[in-house]
């Protein structure tokens, strides 16, 4: 079973920056346990919903070359709890990058005020070298698409991505 932390995003920018958004909902089953009675989203489940609104843009920045992965939390923090009702709007932007990592400056904010924020390194591995395949290109196109990336993904320059442009799915 795959979990995901994003429900959507509400902008793309290819290689620059993004932003994703995530309603917190008591329907979500591991809210019912942490904490008996006063319901808060883990911490680090925000920070897997940074980390995976960042590898979605990174990996489209590298034209799907390789597998994208959490390396390392260099610095998060939090300033409040996010409870059932919260929309959480995760903000992630590619800060550098080279061959195997990219470095990602990424915040959550609910409506105005700053929820937390965290330096996140993706790790740019060589699939079958040092992981197995995580993901096939089918499945991740489809999460794309359910993620609303090819309504609201442009280019820099503020083209729209068009579907020829994405890498072939087998």
């Amino acid at each position: 079973m795959r979990w995901f932390w994003i429900d959507r995003y509400e902008e793309f920018v290819r290689g620059s920056h993004a932003v994703a958004v995530k309603a917190v909902t008591l329907a979500e089953e591991h809210l019912h346990d942490h904490f008996p009675g006063l319901p808060v989203m883990p911490n680090s489940l925000v920070l897997e919903g940074m980390a995976q609104a960042a590898g979605l843009l990174v990996i489209d920045s590298i034209d799907y070359a390789r597998q994208v992965v959490l390396a390392k939390v260099g610095k998060s923090e939090f300033y409040f709890d996010a409870i059932p009702g919260d929309v959480l709007r995760y903000r992630v932007e590619i800060v550098d990058s080279s061959d195997s990592v990219a470095l990602i400056k990424a915040t959550s904010t609910v409506g105005d005020r700053l929820q937390a924020e965290a330096e996140l390194v993706m790790g740019l591995l060589v699939e079958g070298e040092m992981v197995p395949k995580l993901m096939s290109k089918r499945e991740l196109m489809e999460w794309l698409d359910n993620l609303h990336v090819f309504e609201v993904g442009t280019d820099a320059d503020g083209t729209p991505i068009p579907y020829d442009r994405l890498p072939h799915v087998t």
